[in-house]
């Protein structure tokens, strides 16, 4: 099931050039399964057609019109009320005053003041609008009255300068919108730890010895988090990749690393995703300059990390409620994801194959079998890691639930 197949949500949209990215938004949430109900003022349909949006959603899209329509004595109050969000993207100026004074002038304006549904604005406007009083002083109002404000950010305006005042990515502005439906989740409230990536263990200032590890399975795991309203704390080894909406990240490089992140970060922890490809070895000590080729060939030795599940034993003197852990293994893939489940003392273990083509690492998904403490295996297809991660957070607040 889509993580926003059960929501519906009340999509504004007001006159800006930013109108070109609420299609994008709009496109986005009804992938992931979400009602989009849009609704555009006056002044937005002078930038984009409503059939850019019925197109994305699947949706009829409303514009000022069909307020005085046969459904026009109820629309806004159904429209309002019916939606588990509504967000403003983008919002103008403008929309922000009516807002703020409580004008209801036309169909999106009445239906803000019909719901009772949580309110996000993207502002979009000029730098110098932006930075008004005026307008500052009506997003104090907003916010004050419990809007989320996210953005704007700086940047090239459409006035040719550059400034404070472009509405946030669509990328973005779903991640926020995601962690606002999903605070009130089954994880609200518990406290979850998520390790990502593959450490680097320096040889020299300029090489390393790392892994094929992405992230890409940890930081899904971390967005799912969010998804079911977890406070997430995400510890990732170096990655281009972008965290989750509402995790809060520490970055770091080698093993040693993470473990003194995790330590520092596992106070309390409800569920720890040891999702990380922590290197097991790391040279005996880092040479201070670049390893010439005309040198030779060098000796390197190797030395054994920590373990990062036992040395978390050992500082904190109690474990999470519960541990999962990933066995990424090219060979005997169950009876060594046993083994690593007894001997680290998980309550799950997600084990994939890293020798399949289009699962572990470098992919965008994977394949993958759930095995835990009581012997019960559950192998799952190949699927997104999006979707791998939503099975293993549920599976894992399951567990949690029972504690």
């Amino acid at each position: 099931m889509a993580i926003l197949s059960s929501k519906r949500i009340l999509l504004g949209v007001t006159g800006s050039i930013a109108c070109y990215k609420a299609a994008d938004l709009a496109s986005k949430l009804a992938q992931l399964g979400a009602a989009v109900d849009v609704v555009l003022t006056s002044a937005a349909i002078n930038f984009v057609n409503p059939l850019t949006f019925q197109s994305v959603t699947g949706r009829r899209a409303y514009v000022d019109a069909d307020l005085w329509g046969p459904e026009g004595h109820v629309l806004h109050i159904s429209l309002g009320r019916q939606a588990d969000l509504l967000a403003i993207a983008p919002a103008t100026a403008n929309t922000l005053a009516k807002l703020a004074s409580g004008q209801a002038d036309n169909l999106l304006t009445l239906a803000a003041l019909a719901s009772t549904a949580p309110l996000l604005l993207a502002p979009a406007m000029d730098g110098g609008m932006y930075q008004h009083p005026a307008t500052q002083a009506n997003l104090k109002l907003l916010k004050g009255r419990g809007a989320i404000i996210v953005g704007p950010q700086s940047g090239h305006l459409a006035s040719g300068l550059r400034g404070v005042g472009r509405m946030l990515e669509p990328v973005e502005l779903l991640g926020h919108i995601r962690a606002l439906l999903g605070r009130s989740g089954p994880l609200a409230g518990r406290k979850i730890l998520v390790t990502a990536g593959g450490t680097q263990e320096a040889i020299d200032p300029v090489r390393s010895i790392t892994n094929r590890s992405s992230g890409k399975q940890g930081f899904a795991l971390a967005q799912a988090a969010v998804d079911l309203g977890a406070a997430v704390t995400l510890i990732s080894a170096p990655t281009a990749l972008t965290p989750p909406v509402g995790a809060e990240v520490v970055r770091v490089t080698s093993a040693e690393d993470m473990l003194a992140a995790v330590l520092a970060a596992a106070k309390d922890t409800d569920l720890l995703f040891m999702a990380a490809a922590v290197a097991d070895f790391r040279p005996s000590s880092e040479i201070n300059q670049k390893i010439k080729r005309a040198a030779g060939v060098p000796q390197i030795d190797l030395m054994a990390n920590p373990d990062i599940l036992l040395k978390l034993g050992e500082a904190i003197g109690k474990r999470p409620k519960v541990i999962v852990g990933f066995a990424a293994e090219s060979n005997d893939l169950i009876e060594n994801a046993k083994q690593k489940l007894k001997a680290k003392d998980l309550d799950l273990i997600v084990a994939n194959d890293i020798a399949a083509r289009d699962a572990g690492f470098e992919v965008d998904t994977n394949r993958v079998v759930l095995l835990d403490r009581s012997g019960t295996q559950e192998k799952l297809p190949l699927m997104s890691k999006d979707e791998v991660a939503r099975i293993v957070v549920e599976r894992a607040a399951a567990q949690l639930a029972k504690t």
